[in-house]
Parts: C-alpha cells; structure tokens; sequence
C-alpha cells in the first residue's frame, strides 16, 4: 500500500499541470495526476470502504441506488460512461453520500430519511457525480502538489466526503483529516448536478425540497458533506432558479422516454 501511494506521488509530482475550462466556464489547474492514477486511488479507498463497512444487506435499497445511479450515468459522455460504475449502500445513520473518481459512489441509509424519493436521491447523487465529471478530484491535488507529499495528495483526493474518513480504510485512515471541496467546486457540482438529473427525467425541482428537507432534519447547519456550500437560504433560491430554467429539459427527457422508475 504505502509503496503503491508512494509511487504515485512520485509520479504525480513529474506531471505536468495544464489550464483547462470546466463545462461551466471556471478556468481549472489539472494535471497533477493522470485519470488512471486518479481511478485507481478512487477504486482502492471504495475497497477499503467496503471492506470497512458496515454494508447494507437490504436488496431493495441496493437495487434502488443503483437504478438512480444507472439513470444518470447514462447521461454522460461517453469516456466517463466507460467507468466501472459502481454502488454501495452503507448501514449508517448520518446523511451522507460521495462519489470518487473511476466511478465510484456511496450512500449511506441516513440519507433515506431525507432525501424521501427518487427525485430528491437522485439531487445528491448526481451532485456527487457532477465532482467526478468535472475533475474536482485532479483539480484538488494539483492544487495541493508540492504541499505535504502523500498525506494531501490522499487528503485531496477524499475531498468533502466527511464519511469516508471513517469508512475508507487506510488510504484515508492515514490522512488524520479531510480537504474540504472549495465553494466554486460545490457550486458548480450543483449546475453540473441539476442539469444532469433533468436530462436523465428526474425533476430538478427536487433539488430544492431535498435541501429544504435537510433544513428540517437539522436546523441552520448542514451535514458535514455540504458543509462548504454558501448559506441555506442562498442555495435554495439559486437552486430554485435553475430548476425553473431546467423543466422544459425535463420535460423533454420524458417525452423522450427517460422515465427513471427506480421506487
């Protein structure tokens, strides 16, 4: 393990940064290390998270997350539709959920309690996944190369996940912390987010129930995962905004046929 990390560092530090534009318009620094040294680090602490655990058994919520994911995955370029998807469903209480590069993502069954339907799961997710499409990833290391070697690049890569941390095993047990995600990233993950569920024929009008949803659930503070997202009310409304503007793209996904039926 720790000579596979080190490895990859050393690798990580001779690449080569470049400039690129995010679908967005955000100009991005990448390039601290390659999509295939990002897949393998994201594959290797889904491992150790699985292994870690606890898993749920629950065929129903399995068969579900990964209908949501599968819906959304279809949307998306063909290069990151050729990921090796992969769903978990983990037996824990807080509201969670992340993805991770190679096409990786968790949730866990706490976030059932807020996120009360297809639609609203299907926020979340395609949240997480707007972080992996736009190469948040590579954008945190890279900005994080030439720091404190392995430990941030481990730390960079676990982003804003705060669950990871205990469910990711020794990649990220090594860390002792967690990089959170910059604004500009978690914004952009929402514009990603939303306009990929509505293609997919989810309401991107769900969006801002499940965050209301999250208010009510608990307070003024939101869990750790979107913890560097702008202020409540803030959010809600720019997330409203973009749902009016989305409908009409949801509204042509179903007449297409995309009518996720996921439970």
């Amino acid at each position: 393990m720790r000579h596979t990390i080190a490895a990859l560092v050393i690798v990580a530090s001779l690449a080569a940064c470049a400039t690129t534009t995010s679908s967005t318009g955000r100009t991005q620094y990448v390039g601290g290390v390659s999509q295939a040294q990002l897949n393998q680090l994201g594959a290797q602490a889904f491992t150790e998270a699985k292994q870690k655990g606890p898993l749920s058994n629950d065929a129903r919520q399995n068969r579900y997350v990964r209908c949501v994911v599968d819906a959304l995955v279809r949307q998306l370029p063909a290069d990151q539709r050729a990921f090796a998807w992969e769903s978990a469903v983990f037996a824990e209480k807080e509201p969670n959920a992340y993805a991770l590069p190679g096409g990786k993502v968790g949730i866990n069954t706490g976030l059932f309690a807020v996120a009360k339907n297809q639609d609203q799961l299907a926020a979340v997710v395609a949240h997480e996944i707007g972080h992996v499409v736009e190469r948040h990833h590579d954008e945190r290391i890279t900005r994080q190369m030439g720091a404190s070697g392995a430990v941030q690049l481990i730390g960079a890569l676990a982003g804003d996940y705060g669950q990871l941390a205990t469910q990711g095993g020794s990649i990220l047990a090594q860390t002792g912390f967690l990089l959170p995600g910059s604004r500009a990233q978690e914004t952009e993950a929402d514009v990603v987010g939303q306009r990929m569920m509505a293609q997919a024929g989810f309401d991107p009008r769900a969006a801002v129930a499940l965050w209301q949803n999250m208010i009510g659930a608990g307070g003024n503070r939101p869990p750790q995962w979107l913890s560097t997202h702008p202020d409540p009310q803030s959010r809600i409304s720019e997330l409203q905004v973009r749902a009016n503007q989305l409908v009409p793209t949801w509204e042509q996904a179903r007449a297409a046929g995309r009518r996720p039926s996921c439970g």
